[in-house]
């Protein structure tokens, strides 16, 4: 047998293998709301190919290629578990397998790294948390999507409605396409119907009640069934407290704001400070997509090395607030054609971080520029540390802060020579360290973060609404603190 017929029978052994995967994520989903992960990236309602695909990519973070030879064992002994609601990766359990000089058959390491989750340990599956979104743009039609595909079990986060303005003729219809397909996120996952006659978006199941108002106190959710609602407003034109107060009307309980917020709203960025919201706080920030991307890096640098100083200068893609031709706009520049100039702007990410990291003493200053592109963007942080070190010690830490730390979830790592924006287009992460854009100088270093502006700072405001809600269920095995 030649090399080629080698290869091409292992490919083949390896997608059989990676099928008979998939009823059985599926089912853990379905029945025991358990979320199969590999290495952070969940495995769930994905095909035979992106799964393998998922596998190969751990070479980039963890060196060298994951196969599903390596991983079916776990997840085969996931089956034989009493499982309650959890988050489990089995790219984690695999990693820590081969580390492990114990000799313990894969069953019984397994049952061991995931104890908190089995038994009398687990937690039962909690009621599903209604969930209203407060306009319907590009975030919140990436939330929405981000909702359904998490509606899994029926427990957890349900999405129950969506509150706009009514546009001018077919107005549910047009508004169910633009979730139906997106220019730079494709199309929906699943099957969308529209039930005029009930004022509904029907998706994968799930009905979406469309609730036409201009005026926050206006709206009865109780008529609509929602009731302890969390509220996602993402029309942004409200961020202090004052005004995202009109929300609080019966049936809503908490409100989260996809914009940095004002004045004594608390600004959340979750893996960083999630954990400091008060349990009777019913208004806080997720703050914007590049407090997002630049802080848990920030954090992790300053936990490491220190930071003295620092300053971000972000290269953003246009966005909705830009015109297309020039035109007026009460900014200086973004007036000028988005899709035809590069526009300096101001970004106020930079003062967000001391909401974020009041312990961080360090001065972050910050300035942007807008650049003809759809979607993600990059920080450039330049850090002032304090203490000299080197660029393999700081991506060697990074890439390990990316594998097993807390910030896993918010902290991707790419070693990919030839990587642009366009491959972290769909990034759940809030950021991606581009090793090799990695600049380190004795006491002098310079991330260059990507970050896909749209759907990863999506996925981050689904992680803060999930912890708010209370069901964010755990992760096993836990993350190296």
């Amino acid at each position: 047998m030649t090399v080629n017929e080698d290869s091409f029978t292992n490919w083949k052994h390896r997608e059989e293998i990676a099928e008979s995967m998939i009823p059985i994520i599926g089912k853990l989903q379905r029945e025991r709301d358990v979320t199969v992960l590999l290495h952070s990236r969940s495995l769930v309602n994905k095909s035979v190919v992106s799964i393998l695909k998922t596998h190969r990519f751990a070479r980039q973070i963890a060196g060298s290629e994951l196969s599903v030879t390596d991983t079916m064992p776990f997840l085969r002994a996931l089956t034989t578990l009493d499982l309650g609601p959890s988050q489990i990766d089995i790219g984690m359990l695999a990693a820590m397998y081969k580390t492990d000089d114990r000799g313990l058959p894969v069953e019984e390491f397994t049952a061991e790294a995931v104890a908190g989750a089995t038994g009398a340990n687990k937690i039962e599956c909690r009621e599903p948390r209604d969930v209203v979104l407060y306009g319907f743009g590009r975030i919140g039609r990436l939330v929405a999507r981000l909702l359904i595909e998490k509606a899994g079990s029926g427990n957890g986060l349900r999405l129950r409605a969506i509150v706009v303005r009514k546009g001018a003729g077919q107005d549910l219809v047009k508004r169910a396409s633009l979730l139906r397909r997106d220019s730079i996120h494709g199309q929906f996952h699943g099957t969308i119907t529209v039930d005029e006659a009930n004022s509904a978006i029907v998706a994968n199941g799930n009905e979406i009640k469309v609730i036409y108002s201009d005026d926050p106190t206006s709206v009865d959710y109780p008529a609509y069934g929602i009731k302890n609602a969390i509220l996602i407003d993402n029309t942004g034109k409200w961020r202090d407290r004052e005004g995202l107060s009109q929300h609080l009307q019966p049936g809503i309980d908490k409100v989260v704001l996809t914009a940095p917020g004002k004045g004594d709203v608390p600004n959340v960025v979750h893996g960083v400070n999630h954990d400091m919201i008060k349990p009777d706080e019913q208004i806080l920030s997720c703050a914007s997509c590049t407090t997002n991307a630049i802080v848990p890096p920030l954090k992790a640098m300053a936990d490491e090395y220190g930071v003295l100083r620092g300053h971000v200068e972000t290269v953003h893609s246009f966005t909705n607030d830009q015109n297309l031709l020039d035109n007026y706009h009460k900014s200086d520049r973004r007036g000028r054609s988005a899709p035809l100039n590069m526009v300096i702007t101001e970004t106020g990410a930079a003062s967000a971080v001391a909401k974020a990291l009041p312990d961080l003493k360090a001065t972050i200053t910050g300035s942007s520029i807008r650049v003809p592109v759809p979607d993600v963007s990059i920080a450039i942080l330049s850090l002032r540390l304090g203490r000299e070190t080197n660029r393999e010690d700081v991506l060697d830490y990074l890439r390990e802060v990316s594998l097993t730390s807390p910030l896993k979830r918010q902290i991707d790592f790419t070693n990919a020579p030839d990587a642009v924006s366009s491959d972290f287009i769909g990034s759940r992460h809030a950021s991606i360290v581009d090793a090799g854009a990695t600049k380190v100088d004795g006491d002098n270093a310079i991330l260059y973060l990507w970050y896909d502006n749209e759907f990863g700072y999506s996925c981050q405001v689904i992680r803060v609404v999930q912890h708010v809600s209370g069901v964010e269920y755990p992760t096993y095995p836990a993350p190296l603190v």
